[in-house]
């Protein structure tokens, strides 16, 4: 009798994997795993959410190579401050000589930052006197900042750029040129965004905008000769800043004013109701005082 074959003996076996079978598997694997690390890694390096310890704030405030490592860092000393945990908030205390010295000599970014920072400690009297001299900085933000920031100290040092944030933004011409316009009245723009550029012989000098908001009106036509220090475009403000302005005028307004507050309290340029509200609030606390 023949005997019954087992269910393996009548499977033939499965080919061998040729080299280049295998090359093919190995390649896909790892293309699958760098499109599972790579969002990671640049949530990991890009995000200022993640916690970071006292050797990573030591290592991130001396890079100079990468800085938005130092912001990181910034930002972190920040969430200490406001830690309802009273160790959690003395432990950013040892830090703030960092923050004080990147609120002068850091980049236009970093400067920004930190006058953030040194509002979320109003006890202190060593950001106080920096925030202070913040408000001669060269760039609009850091004074922006800087000014709000002291508010939190019921500083009203900074009343004037706080009022002039309800109004139109007046950007210089960094060189003499002629003018090649590169947005039109309509767009918005954010900190960094490029509007122009200035022809000086076979040179092109990029104009970035320093604050947000929404390009207004050109000073001067396309390809017209501009003037190093005057005016080349307005800008409308942002809805952030005009807001930010309002919440900061409710504690620090003047009734001088009240024409500009009244303007938004009406839905000025179609600004959202949020502004609207704010402004109505603030317009009736300047009024009261």
């Amino acid at each position: 009798m023949n005997s019954v074959p087992h269910a393996a003996d009548s499977v033939p076996a499965p080919p061998a994997k040729s080299p280049i079978a295998k090359k093919w598997l190995i390649g896909i694997l790892v293309l699958t795993f760098a499109f599972v690390l790579m969002p990671f890694l640049l949530w990991y390096m890009t995000t200022f959410s993640r916690p970071l310890t006292d050797a990573d704030l030591g290592t991130y405030f001396t890079d100079s190579i990468h800085p938005r490592r130092a912001q990181h860092a910034l930002s972190q000393i920040a969430d200490r401050m406001t830690s309802l945990n009273p160790a959690v908030r003395e432990s950013a205390k040892p830090w703030y000589p960092e923050v004080i010295k990147f609120s002068s000599q850091g980049s236009d970014e970093l400067r920004v930052t930190s006058a953030w920072v040194m509002g979320q400690d109003n006890q202190s009297a060593e950001f106080h006197a920096a925030l202070l001299k913040q408000l001669d900085d060269t760039n609009p933000m850091v004074k922006r900042n800087a000014a709000l920031s002291l508010v939190r100290f019921a500083d009203p040092s900074g009343h004037e750029i706080i009022a002039g944030m309800l109004a139109p933004y007046s950007m210089a011409a960094p060189n003499s040129g002629t003018l090649a316009i590169r947005l039109k009245p309509g767009d918005v723009i954010n900190p960094g965004t490029m509007v122009a550029h200035i022809v000086v012989g076979s040179e092109k000098i990029e104009v970035r905008s320093q604050v947000p908001g929404t390009i207004l009106e050109w000073s001067s036509p396309d390809n017209s000769q501009v003037e190093s220090g005057k005016q080349m475009v307005l800008v409308d403000p942002s809805p952030e800043m005009v807001w930010e302005s309002l919440r900061a005028l409710y504690l620090i307004g003047q009734k001088e004013d009240l024409p500009a507050v009244n303007r938004y309290a009406r839905g000025a340029d179609a600004m959202p109701l949020q502004v609207q509200q704010q402004a109505a609030l603030t317009a009736r606390e300047i009024e009261r005082k």
